[in-house]
């Protein structure tokens, strides 16, 4: 269990109520697009207004932000309409003139999350401030580096903190821009209870058509709120103009999100420890079986070293790998989770008789 010390995020006049809801453009582009967008955000019913002002992104000669001239624009949505506004800060300098222009959250995106030094210098420019401050998980599946990022902010004394699951890049080609790894978010909850955690379906999926499905997902698994990049015209955004939707598609799906209680009353309880226990029950079962398929390539690596034969063989991996995904699709299993779980176990298996060969 991490241990951090940890306030109840509220901002001045605004109790925070799950689902939270930040909501605009992924990019301040001009201040008649922030301005216009922010109007229709409000007409929607949300009350924190986002916008990017710096843009880390992949390659040079991509649209990276407005920069500081854009901070003005987001000071007029919260002077004229009552918003709060947040952006990501990436170092010190983005820190300060945030801090300077009256907004009111910050976030640390995925590329400097990843980046223990570009946190730190973030973290001692927050220090003296109590402005909420949201975390993003890193680029990469590394649930260390993400608590790492959280504890750097957290020592700063900036006690009002929450992580944004955005997803993790990887190189297999799946339905999302990042893959959402459920269980590692998961497993932040586990490891921090008391920590907030928002989704960015935005970034998870990639397109506009998939939110929804994520964003139920996440209220789900009992996520505190959404971050959503909401555009007055997405098609015509300037920056990741696909996974953008309009103020008003935005309500549309958050009126959809059906909310769950987090608890559960002491009747059904024991109908949910039942099933459980057989959870429970199965899984010994699997790692029983997994125990005895461990011994099994055991010993046919003894019988490769015996008989100096290589440890792959890429034709029975194949039959392997398609006979068992065949057999799985009939039981309703999906491609990608039989894949995952037969590579990882060919990957030991060839560990194992690894070691034999070359004890």
């Amino acid at each position: 269990m991490v241990k951090l010390d940890l306030e109840k995020i509220n901002l001045p006049g605004l109790e925070l109520e799950r689902p939270w809801m930040i909501a605009g453009p992924c990019s301040a582009e001009t201040e008649e697009q922030v301005f216009e967008t922010a109007q229709q955000v409000k007409e929607a019913g949300f009350k924190i207004f986002r916008a990017g002002i710096w843009k880390p992104r992949t390659r040079p000669g991509a649209f990276e932000g407005v920069g500081t001239i854009g901070l003005p624009w987001l000071k007029r949505v919260k002077e004229e309409l009552g918003l709060f506004v947040g952006t990501e800060v990436a170092n010190a300098h983005h820190v300060f003139e945030a801090i300077k222009h009256g907004i009111d959250i910050l976030w640390v995106g995925a590329r400097t999350t990843a980046n223990p030094f570009a946190v730190q210098e973030i973290a001692d420019a927050l220090k003296g401030t109590e402005i909420p401050v949201l975390v993003k998980n890193p680029v990469n599946p590394d649930l260390e580096l993400w608590i790492g990022a959280l504890e750097r902010i957290n020592q700063a004394g900036i006690k009002k903190l929450a992580a944004i699951h955005r997803g993790f890049s990887t190189y297999d080609k799946t339905k999302y821009r990042n893959h959402p790894q459920w269980q590692i978010p998961i497993e932040l909850r586990r490891r921090i209870p008391d920590l907030p955690i928002i989704c960015d379906p935005s970034h998870i999926s990639g397109k506009r058509e998939l939110i929804y499905e994520i964003s139920q997902e996440a209220m789900d698994l009992n996520f505190d709120g959404l971050l959503v990049e909401a555009h007055r015209c997405p098609e015509k955004a300037w920056s990741d103009a696909s996974q953008q939707v309009t103020p008003e598609e935005l309500k549309a799906i958050s009126e959809k999100i059906v909310l769950r209680a987090p608890k559960i009353g002491e009747k059904p309880r024991v109908t949910l420890d039942e099933l459980r226990q057989q959870i429970d029950t199965l899984d010994t079962e699997v790692l029983e079986t997994l125990k005895k398929r461990m011994e099994i390539a055991e010993a046919i690596g003894r019988y490769k070293k015996e008989n100096n034969i290589t440890i792959l063989q890429t034709r029975r991996y194949d039959e392997i790998m398609n006979n068992r995904k065949a057999k799985g699709a009939k039981m309703g299993l999906s491609d990608e989770f039989l894949t995952k779980l037969f590579e990882s176990i060919h990957q030991e298996s060839v560990t194992r008789q690894n070691k034999i060969m070359n004890s």
